[in-house]
């Protein structure tokens, strides 16, 4: 790992976390924690005008960074604290977390879960072997019921973020990618409640202080740019990103991420199912929302970080398959390479085939057909053809388009 720089320019006192906490998570994990690759991607720098280096957090066992905090806290844990067990709150990847390393310890474990939460991140912690209640609308109400519930029983209750052990733990994610790649200029990190970014943030600001560290929300949930930024944008509504969809950050990450925490960027959903996408296209690597919301940040604006050597933390890869497949066609929708086309046609033989004919000849290919002759305001002699086309990009569906125009057929997006 990377040695503490001698530089002092940036203060570091009154956490309730030093960067040795973090040197000694690093020892305490070690072995029973994947060390992620952080890796340049050449074909993504291209496109965003800056030296991109990806953290695959999304490559561990449980596909999430959250297996860090969760091992440094559980091995803090007394013999009589293991005994008496632990609960946690979670929107998935924290409860996996949790769940994977207390039964490699031998310790009783209880997720509790929002309802709402994807069903692979449900399944994959009750595989782990923790029980697992399903229940209250939002990350809060979960929360409020695991306190409660576990007060009830003795158990020793896991923060997903706001616990300096779980903070330590999540900092070696910084420490890592400044160790593999010490000439970062940048770097861009997921926020939810904060514990991600507050312990790379300790971490990489006392490795080198003149490091720009960038954190993101989704616009549906910028909890923390409201609160660093005494902002009241609403948190509200269902969010690609959801493992980072927290409506209060946590007391001790907000006090951080204002101390280090250069600026917070929020991007919105059409944002994040194209970094999903493309992440997905070209690294050929699967990650979830809220672990693609830094590239997400990065393509919004990549003037930015332009001629920066930027490292981004891709923080996880539990996504529902359904989910990816809705991701992947939509964004086939926004580039123009999947389209839906309504074409108004005489209701007679020969039609259909006419139509297939001139769109074989500009070269679309046709993915689904279909006739509506009776909800419509056509008269009874038409009928209303539905076609979803594919087509190279946007350019080949407007020559598409204007060869249908020159046919005489009215053809429309719908």
């Amino acid at each position: 790992m990377a040695e503490l720089s001698q530089n002092t320019s940036v203060d570091l006192s009154g956490f309730p976390i030093a960067p040795k906490d973090i040197h000694v998570a690093a020892e305490t994990i070690r072995g029973a924690v994947v060390e992620t690759p952080c890796s340049y991607s050449r074909t993504l720098s291209n496109i965003c005008g800056c030296d991109i280096w990806l953290k695959f957090e999304n490559l561990q066992f449980t596909s999430s960074f959250k297996e860090r905090g969760a091992l440094n806290r559980l091995t803090a844990l007394t013999p009589e604290e293991r005994a008496r067990g632990v609960i946690a709150m979670s929107a998935g990847n924290h409860a996996q977390g949790v769940a994977y390393h207390a039964k490699r310890l031998g310790i009783p474990a209880t997720i509790v879960m929002p309802v709402g939460t994807p069903m692979v991140k449900v399944e994959n912690t009750r595989h782990h072997g923790a029980e697992v209640v399903v229940t209250g609308a939002t990350l809060e109400e979960a929360a409020a019921f695991a306190r409660s519930h576990g007060e009830a029983r003795g158990m020793i209750f896991v923060h997903p973020y706001d616990d300096p052990l779980v903070i330590a733990g999540q900092g070696t994610v910084g420490l890592e990618m400044l160790n593999a790649v010490p000439d970062l200029d940048t770097l861009v990190v997921p926020i939810g409640g904060g514990g991600l970014i507050s312990g790379i943030a300790i971490a990489a600001k006392s490795i080198k202080p003149s490091l720009r560290i960038l954190g993101v929300e989704a616009w549906l949930y910028p909890s923390m740019y409201n609160a660093i930024h005494d902002g009241n944008l609403p948190a509200r509504g269902d969010t690609l990103a959801e493992g980072i969809a927290v409506k209060s950050p946590g007391k001790i990450t907000t006090e951080i991420v204002r101390r280090l925490v250069d600026d917070i960027a929020l991007v919105n959903e059409a944002e994040l199912e194209r970094a999903v996408a493309t992440l997905i296209s070209i690294e050929k690597t699967v990650v979830e929302g809220a672990g693609a919301a830094g590239l997400a940040a990065l393509m919004s604006d990549p003037s930015r970080f332009a001629g920066d050597k930027v490292g981004l933390v891709l923080s996880g890869g539990n996504i529902d398959t359904r989910l990816i497949a809705s991701v992947l066609t939509r964004e086939l929708a926004r580039e123009g390479r999947l389209t839906q086309l309504s074409l108004d046609i005489p209701d007679r033989p020969g039609q259909l085939a006419a139509v297939a004919a001139l769109l074989a000849e500009a070269g679309a290919n046709i993915i689904e057909v279909s006739h509506q002759r009776t909800f419509s305001d056509l008269p009874a002699k038409a009928t209303l053809l539905q076609l979803v086309i594919e087509t190279r990009d946007a350019a080949h569906l407007d020559e598409v388009m204007a060869r249908l125009s020159a046919s005489g057929l009215s053809a429309r997006c719908t």
